[in-house]
This record gives C-alpha cells, sequence and structure tokens, in this order.
C-alpha cells in the first residue's frame, strides 16, 4: 500500500475542532500548549471558545490549523505500533506548510511563527472589501480561465481543487463580474466565499515580497517525505526553489487536482487527510475516483487509520 497524507488549507477551522479527538489523546493540547507559547496567546481555547468571527481571521487560522494538521499527524503515528511511512506528502494552500513540518522540512514553533506572520501579511495586503473570492462549479478549467480573462480589472483562477470546481480570486468588481460570465458560460453555480481577501491572486504580489524577508529567517531542510508543492504540482529539487515556491504560493493558484493527480499515477492507493473537518477526502473523491481516504479529525477516523 502507497500511502499519501494531506493537510488541508483555510476553511477547514471551526470552534471547537478537535476536541473529542483531545479527550482521547493528550498530543493535541501538548501541541496547542507549544503554538501558544510561540505566539503568546492562547491558541487552543482560541479554537475551543472562539468566537467564530476572531478564529476566522486570517492569521489566526493558519496557525490554528497547522498545529491541529500536525497534532492529528503526531496521534495517528503515537499510536500505530509502526508509524505510518507515507510514501508522499501534500497540503492545500496554508497545509503545505503542514505537510513540510510533517515531512520534517521545517520545526514546528518556527512554522508556527511563520503562518502567522504569513497571514498578517496577507490580511495587509489588499484593505477588506476591495478583493474577494468565489466558487465556480459545473465549468472546466480553461472555461473559467477565459470568463476571468473577458473581465477588466484583476480576476484570475487561484484554487484548482477538483473537475469542474474552480475557485476564483481578485478585485471585488472583477469577481462579481466574473460571477456573472461564468453563469452566462453555463455553471452550475458561481457564489462568492466568505473569506477576507482575494489569496493566490496577483493581488497578493506585496504579501509575497515581505514573506520572503519572513522566510529568510527560518532554517529549512529537504524533507524526508517528498512534498508536492501546489505552484508546479511537483516536489521541490532544493530547498532554494521549495523556499521560492512557497514565495509564489501567495500569488499563483493552488494546482490540486494536478497534486492528486501526480500521487494516484505514482502509485497512491490510499489517503489520509490530517486536519480538521474532511474537505480533501471530498476532493479526493471527485479527482481519484474509488481512492479511498480516511480523514483523521474524528475519533472514529483515527480508530480505521490506526487499523491500516
Amino acid at each position: 500500500m502507497r500511502v499519501a497524507a494531506v493537510f488541508p488549507g483555510q476553511g477547514a477551522q471551526s470552534v471547537g475542532m478537535l476536541a473529542d479527538v483531545a479527550n482521547h489523546s493528550s498530543i493535541i493540547k501538548q501541541r496547542f500548549a507549544e503554538a501558544s507559547e510561540a505566539l503568546s496567546f492562547d491558541l487552543w481555547q482560541m479554537t475551543q471558545d472562539g468566537p467564530a468571527e476572531v478564529l476566522g481571521q486570517t492569521e489566526n487560522t493558519q496557525p490554528a490549523l497547522l498545529t491541529a494538521s500536525v497534532a492529528l499527524w503526531d496521534v495517528l503515528q503515537s499510536e500505530r505500533a509502526q508509524p505510518v511511512q507515507a510514501d508522499a506528502m501534500a497540503g492545500h494552500s496554508l497545509g503545505e506548510y503542514s505537510a513540510l513540518v510533517c515531512a520534517g522540512a521545517i520545526n514546528f514553533v518556527d512554522a508556527v511563527r511563520l503562518v502567522r506572520k504569513r497571514g498578517e501579511l496577507m490580511q495587509q495586503a489588499v484593505p477588506i472589501g476591495q478583493g474577494g473570492m468565489a466558487a465556480v462549479l459545473g465549468l472546466d478549467d480553461a472555461t473559467v480561465r477565459d470568463c476571468c480573462d473577458s473581465i477588466p480589472g484583476v480576476v484570475t483562477a487561484a484554487n484548482y481543487n477538483a473537475p469542474g470546481q474552480v475557485v476564483i480570486a481578485g478585485e471585488s468588481a472583477a469577481v462579481e463580474a466574473a460571477i456573472s460570465v461564468c453563469k452566462e458560460a453555463g455553471a452550475k453555480r458561481a457564489v462568492t466565499l466568505d473569506v477576507s481577501g482575494p489569496f493566490h491572486s496577483p493581488l497578493m504580489v506585496a504579501a509575497a515580497e515581505e514573506f520572503s524577508a519572513a522566510l529568510n529567517d527560518v532554517n529549512v531542510v529537504m524533507p524526508q517525505t517528498t512534498v508536492i508543492q501546489n505552484v508546479h504540482a511537483q516536489p521541490a529539487a532544493s530547498v532554494e526553489e521549495l523556499r521560492t515556491n512557497l514565495i509564489a504560493q501567495l500569488s499563483a493558484p493552488v494546482r490540486w487536482t494536478e497534486t492528486i493527480e501526480k500521487l494516484v499515477a505514482e502509485g497512491v492507493d490510499q489517503f489520509i487527510e490530517a486536519g480538521p473537518g474532511n474537505v480533501l477526502s471530498g476532493l479526493v473523491k471527485r479527482i481519484a475516483r474509488g481512492t479511498p481516504t480516511i480523514a483523521l479529525s474524528s475519533a472514529d477516523g483515527l480508530t480505521d487509520a490506526i487499523a491500516l
């Protein structure tokens, strides 16, 4: 069996997440305690008590999700007689950092601080209300790109999540116009998303420039497990390339469909989703029909993964 671990990005968070697993294993609260010390505030309390508006702020969401994902992976490893030897890892947007931590490329505490800074810079790049994102369902990738290209202003494909499911991002007015054009082109649905910025669009270039300086202060080594990066749906050949891809990722689309297709083509026949919820499990089912996926976000999912 060839296993790939996948880690979710923003949108997977929820108030109260991992409460049942935390009752099952002390590792969850141990990891959150480490993160809380690094950030100088109680991250576990924020995830459990909210409010949702505070947890949903990008600079809070990112360290919360990274900590949750790494903790779940640690719980799985600790409870198996033999640790899972993942053949590859990948993460959706912010989840790429979770993958790099679990693959040994970035220290956990360094990553917590780094993604906190990443979230702050992403939020600052575009004033709230001036940019947004929308999900387009039922159109192929090329048609979505053509619709965006027909709109004045900045709007581009931001997440290629699954066949027939693309997220677009850009200036608010341009996103609204693209929604109308996509509907005219036959989209089943095209709706704005409740996010605080136009992530993975050219409007994030300013954040990418400042983020480069923050990343330079973090020690990064080659991962011990192959990590497929978002920008090219390929693993990096060097630490320099890995860093370059992380910077580019802020303003480039997430190529999730290609990532899963590459993993399946290389023989992966079992996915494990390490993170709150099961968003990626749903996407994997749409991209790689018939390939089993286990989500670790519940005690039942952990039990199934332990038994693999």
